[in-house]
């Protein structure tokens, strides 16, 4: 063996090390041009830190990499080669969320992990490390490739994990102490039926119908409880959803007695006056109705938001109208205008007098200028129109909004008004206990907590009133809550439409300079021409 290898030195990737590997791995002209002009690493896609490539000729020292990091600016990276190293453990990737290909071979890594975020991972080679367990890879759902050949993989119960990949199509466990059971092969196929080729060797149908027939009275209770999983999945997925669609319209969680209970989970002394006789009845009445005007509300919401995004695409949908026919009639002043100056500029090209050229050139030069004003009359025109039908969507939504608000408001109103009353009467109720209790009249079985709150009036005051205060609270929060979020949605979208449009017009100006200029450059190469004689 070469005395250059004598010697390992362990490092971890540094900055210094990663503009080292960029720039050796720019081969290209553009990649040169990197190199003076320095390299944007969110524009690098593909990076190799094998052991080869970090080794330093200048010094007896292989610089194998021990530890990953400093990869986070590598936002857009595709393809990552690590392998031929001395990592231990997978770090330092999470930013690498377009990341399709990754090696990790012959490295020294125990546990699979760090793998969470890399969703679009499609390639990845663990082959040849010290891997006893398959497992944290739940989020690789886009994996199709899969080599973790070479580990410590002893069990068959890793290959059922695999079933979860629904697109893993290639498969390498071939040198894992699994692959000396006689049935590892069978086994493998029957419980992942998708798999194209394992170990190398393509998996024949033969072999695919007997190991699936083989093994069916294992395979099918797993088919079950998956089924049950991904049923169990959907339903939470859907709850998701329709919990974003409901926040979406400000209305989250106003579907049952999510506020209402929200506001005794901080309640102490609620607690301790539930105790009392005739407060259970008083509570179960005073949340039917409190519910009962949430829901009343949250309906309200449903109908409010599609009414507000209705309204949205309405608009959308009139710009879009009026652009179409800008674009369209732009088209058309600009196709005259050539179909006009075609034959003029024919005509320039085969005149035999320079004062006929000169008039002609004139003559097309006026075109020119007549045809910038034709188009800027137009697009400031459209700017008109569309500075109209802004203004009208802005009223619509601040319309929408206001009306929204004050229903809103006024529902909550009735929440407080509910509020209002039941601390009436619970402080009547609390009251009348207080003087049971100076007659020595208390329930005996009333903790002694509770018969706490009776040692004078304004103990028994100042803890209903406490707690009201609480309810009182919890439902200023809410209301402020859904009047700022749609507030904020009006400023967003409104804003939004406004600086569309500034963005649009300038763009527009200045696809129009660059025409003009374009036809004037022409003209003045044609001007240069030798005249004729």
């Amino acid at each position: 063996m070469s005395q250059l290898y004598n010697i390992i030195e362990p490092n971890v990737i540094s900055e210094e090390m990663v503009q080292k590997a960029v720039e050796e791995q720019s081969q290209d002209e553009a990649g040169q041009l990197a190199k003076r002009e320095g390299i944007s690493f969110k524009d690098v896609t593909e990076l190799q830190f094998s052991f080869r490539n970090l080794f330093c000729f200048v010094f007896p020292v292989a610089l194998d990499i021990l530890q990953i990091d400093n990869l986070w600016q590598f936002e857009n990276l595709t393809k990552l080669q690590l392998d031929n190293n001395i990592i231990e453990k997978i770090e330092a990737l999470e930013s690498l969320v377009h990341l399709l290909w990754l090696d990790l071979s012959f490295n020294n890594i125990e546990v699979i992990e760090g793998l969470d975020t890399l969703v679009k991972l499609q390639d990845l080679s663990l082959y040849n490390n010290r891997i006893s367990k398959i497992e944290h890879m739940d989020t690789l759902q886009d994996l199709q490739i899969f080599s973790i050949g070479k580990n410590n993989l002893a069990t068959l119960e890793d290959v059922i994990y695999l079933r979860r990949f629904k697109n893993l199509r290639t498969l390498n466990l071939m040198g894992n102490p699994l692959c000396d059971n006689e049935q590892y092969a069978p086994f493998t196929v029957a419980h992942l039926p998708e798999l194209v080729y394992l170990d190398f060797k393509l998996v024949s149908d033969t072999m695919r119908e007997a190991a699936v027939l083989k093994y069916q009275y294992s395979t099918e209770p797993l088919k079950q409880v998956e089924a049950q999983a991904l049923a169990q999945l959907e339903e939470k997925q859907a709850k998701q959803n329709e919990l974003e669609y409901h926040k979406t319209a400000f209305v989250e969680y106003l579907n049952g007695s999510f506020l209402f209970e929200s506001m005794y989970e901080e309640d102490a002394e609620a607690a301790k006056l539930a105790y009392l006789p005739g407060v259970g009845d008083l509570l179960q009445a005073y949340r039917k109705e409190f519910v009962s005007v949430c829901e009343n509300l949250f309906n309200y919401g449903l109908k409010q938001y599609e009414k507000r995004e209705a309204e949205v695409s309405d608009f959308y949908e009139s710009l879009d109208e009026a652009l179409t026919a800008n674009q369209e009639q732009g088209r058309k002043i600009i196709l005259e205008f050539e179909n006009r100056n075609r034959t003029t500029l024919d005509e320039i090209q085969d005149v035999s007098s320079y004062d006929i050229a000169e008039s002609k050139l004139a003559e097309y030069n006026e075109d020119i200028l007549q045809l910038s004003e034709t188009l800027m009359t137009l697009e400031m025109r459209t700017v008109d129109q569309l500075e109209e039908l802004i203004k009208d969507f802005e009223r619509n939504i601040a319309e929408l909004v206001s009306t929204f608000t004050e229903n809103v408001q006024g529902m909550m109103a009735q929440c407080r008004d509910l509020e209002n009353r039941h601390h009436e009467k619970l402080l009547e109720i609390s009251v009348n206990m207080l003087e049971k209790s100076v007659k020595n009249e208390l329930d005996k079985n009333l903790p002694d907590d509770v018969r706490m709150l009776f040692v004078d009036k304004n103990t028994i005051v100042n803890a209903v009133n406490a707690s009201h205060d609480i309810h009182l609270l919890k439902i200023d929060n809410r209301e402020g809550d859904i009047l700022s979020n749609v507030h904020r949605w009006q400023a967003s979208v409104t804003e939004k439409a406004l600086q569309n449009e500034i963005d649009r017009n300038r763009n527009r100006v200045k696809e129009i300079i660059q025409y003009i200029d374009y036809l004037q450059e022409e003209l003045e190469n044609m001007e240069a021409l030798e005249p004729p004689e």
